[in-house]
């Protein structure tokens, strides 16, 4: 089925359609203004744009790349209206995304032949990494897995109790220890715990900080080390997850953190109030590591598996 013939599921469609309306408002006005009395794609009209992507959290890097691309479709028709921009544009960031291999799903599944599917999450503090986790265990849940929590970020009290609420509020079980305990230890009772309940989903969360990258790159280490002693090959994923609303700020934690640890997906939270939802592109393309999930509202339904599809028509809507 090509690009622009998918045909989407209808509420979860709308939840994100309406999470990047305002992305969306913001980048088409300025287009708008920016293509105002001209009609061709000229030289004029690709500086304003390159303006308008770069200002719209899309980051330097990944603007030039798409700003080159049409200016070599410029060039091979020679005449291209004002017009087609929108068009052309919706298939150059398509084009992006789809060489990023993010997602053309749109379920909540796992390798089938993996059990228990083990999940470690990463990021820094205030990012939303704590209720990814819990909308992760309902989403989860919902779709039929029996999931197991394990708060390895021992460094914060606030943690723990904020992830005890989350399964409370799910209905799965948590593996716990005391503020300041070893979060190797947490990650390896969580493994021998979610293994004993034949589950077939383990979440772990881990400290929030980065303000020292060896010493983080040093605890990751020993976690998935650790975990390996009881199920081999852990984890089957490191979820970095970052907050979409602050823009730049996430290109800088994607790239700290990538540096620290072997971040093999990601989670970009927050783009429901934001007009910086742009930064999905962006940093999907930089880090050529696939978005996995978006969270585009409060709701525990909220928090979707990221499909460019779906993404790309929500934006270009």
């Amino acid at each position: 089925m090509s690009f622009f013939k998918r045909i989407f599921s209808s509420e979860k469609k709308e939840t994100l359609d309406k999470g990047l309306e305002q992305t969306k408002t913001s980048f088409f006005s300025k287009l708008t203004k920016a293509v105002a009395g001209k009609s061709k794609v000229d030289d004029e009209v690709l500086d304003n744009l390159e303006e308008i992507l770069v200002s719209s959290d899309v980051g330097v890097n990944t603007t030039l790349k798409i700003i080159e691309r049409i200016e070599k479709r410029v060039a091979n028709d020679k005449y291209l209206g004002t017009d087609e921009l929108n068009q052309i544009l919706r298939e150059e960031i398509a084009s992006l995304l789809s060489e990023t291999k993010s997602g053309e799903e749109s379920e909540f599944k796992i390798p089938t032949n993996v059990k228990p599917y083990v999940m470690m999450v990463v990021g820094v503090n205030g990012v939303g990494k704590t209720t990814t986790i819990g909308k992760l265990a309902f989403q989860f849940k919902k779709a039929g897995y029996k999931v197991v929590l394990g708060a390895g970020d021992t460094f914060r009290a606030a943690a723990i109790d904020q992830l005890q609420i989350w399964a409370d509020r799910v209905g799965v079980p948590i593996v716990k220890q005391q503020m300041g305990s070893d979060p190797a230890s947490v990650a390896f009772d969580t493994l021998q715990s979610a293994v004993a309940q034949n589950a077939d989903v383990v979440i772990i969360d881990t400290a929030g900080r980065l303000h020292n990258k060896v010493g983080l790159m040093n605890e990751l280490s020993k976690v998935k080390k650790v975990m390996q002693k009881v199920v081999e090959n852990t984890p089957n994923d490191v979820l970095l997850v970052l907050d979409g609303s602050t823009g730049q700020n996430a290109f800088e934690q994607a790239k700290q953190f990538t540096a620290a640890t072997e971040v093999s997906c990601l989670a970009v939270t927050k783009l429901d109030g934001t007009a910086k939802g742009g930064v999905v592109i962006g940093i999907s393309d930089q880090f050529q590591i696939p978005v996995k999930y978006i969270g585009v509202g409060e709701g525990l339904e909220d928090l979707q598996v990221f499909n460019k599809y779906e993404f790309v028509d929500s934006f270009f809507k």
